[in-house]
């Protein structure tokens, strides 16, 4: 009997801050929708100043409630970051790997976090837009017989190497990945491994992340630089929302 109480017993929960950085349209807002909604849009719009949105991760003993914010990556919304990467236990940082450039501001963005970021932040590297640059595997190149011109168009899409930015993460104790969001590939793995990563003294309680979120919340609606809200004339941001 009593192992069947232990065995129902719900899991604790707790809520973690997690924020997004990176360059404009290296499909952070994509990474986001796909963890949250399972979906993926072609042509989504810029976000403005951040969204916000909630997803739950189960893990073996716990569940991870994520309080995500997905930051705008145009420069001019960059000195605002701060007030969302305040007191945040987990980011990742985001890079396009058919663009070098993104690379280079999310190295930028490292390097920010780990000055000013909360001690102890998890942080991810992920470099999207892998569908771009997969080709379709020995055995479709046998039967089609384009393996090497698929390989060489792949190649050069293909502008960031996995050598180049893991050796990078790993120099810089980074968690590193190489992630799809139109097809969802490692985008689950990702959170799940910064979920395992989140060092369990910096967990708090369901509502524990409550305060920073809602300083965040006010902050945003105070400043005349950025509106959460812009184009979808909602009151404030709801749990699961895809803006």
């Amino acid at each position: 009997m009593a192992d069947s109480t232990t065995a129902s017993a719900p899991k604790p929960s707790s809520s973690v801050k997690l924020v997004l950085l990176g360059e404009a349209a290296v499909g952070k807002s994509s990474l986001v929708l796909r963890f949250v909604n399972n979906d993926f849009q072609p042509n989504k719009e810029p976000t403005i100043g951040a969204a916000f949105l909630t997803q739950k991760c189960q893990l073996p003993n716990r569940i991870i409630k994520f309080e995500i914010w997905d930051t705008a990556g145009q420069e001019r919304f960059a000195s605002l970051a701060p007030m969302y990467y305040r007191n945040a236990q987990a980011a990742l940082v985001v890079y396009d790997i058919t663009k070098p450039s993104s690379l280079v501001k999310a190295k930028h963005w490292v390097a920010e976090l780990q000055r000013q970021a909360s001690p102890g932040i998890v942080i991810a590297l992920v470099g999207n837009k892998l569908d771009l640059c997969e080709d379709d595997g020995p055995e479709q190149d046998q039967q089609d017989g384009e393996g090497v011109d698929e390989q060489q168009e792949d190649e050069v899409a293909r502008k960031v190497s996995t050598e180049e930015a893991k050796a990078y993460a790993e120099e810089e104790s980074l968690l590193f990945f190489e992630t799809s969001a139109k097809t969802g590939h490692n985008v689950g793995e990702v959170f799940t491994a910064i979920a395992n990563g989140i060092p369990e003294a910096s967990l708090k309680g369901p509502k524990g992340a409550g305060a920073g979120t809602q300083s965040a919340i006010s902050a945003a609606q105070d400043s005349t630089r950025v509106n959460l809200n812009a184009g979808n004339g909602n009151a404030g941001p709801k749990e699961g929302c895809a803006c």
